[in-house]
């Protein structure tokens, strides 16, 4: 932990910071996995598509400079290489060699359902260790979230 005037115990700020981490590692993960799906999109509606996807993705960048920044604020280092992320993200794997734009839907609504659960159940364990400022930002991240998937999940066909 680094020096700081932050007047949270060091225990919380510790607790916190690997929280924010491994969420920091999810957060770049997402933004990787709905990159590939704008990417490789295509077929009927790919313009829709596409464009929304980019969108999110840019969503899911906010919140990774987000969790970094507050990581930084509480006196710790923000661990977002690739390579960290890769090692350390709790998100599945995105499916390689999609095209339909309905199978990207699918896939990119689970990832931020899973991104989104794991932000709620990270405001219970930062309002349990006594961060109400980490809780209220992945609240914030939270609403985003849950905005995001339902977009993305209004393209989805009417079953």
């Amino acid at each position: 932990m680094h020096a700081t005037r932050n007047t949270l115990s060091p225990n919380i700020r510790a607790q916190s910071v690997e929280l924010l981490n491994k969420h920091l590692a999810a957060a770049i993960d997402l933004h990787g996995q709905v990159k590939q799906a704008h990417w490789n999109v295509r077929g009927p509606g790919f313009i829709a598509v596409h464009t929304l996807f980019d969108k999110v993705a840019d969503e899911a960048e906010i919140y990774s400079d987000l969790i970094a920044e507050r990581a930084r604020a509480l006196g710790g280092s923000a661990e977002g290489t690739i390579q960290t992320a890769a090692k350390r993200s709790f998100m599945l794997a995105y499916p390689l060699g999609v095209a339909d734009p309905a199978e990207h839907v699918f896939a990119v609504a689970g990832a931020l359902a899973a991104f989104g659960e794991s932000a709620r159940e990270a405001i219970n364990l930062a309002t349990t260790a006594g961060d109400a400022d980490t809780a209220d930002l992945f609240t914030q991240i939270s609403r985003g979230v849950d905005q995001q998937l339902w977009l993305v999940e209004s393209h989805e066909a009417i079953q």
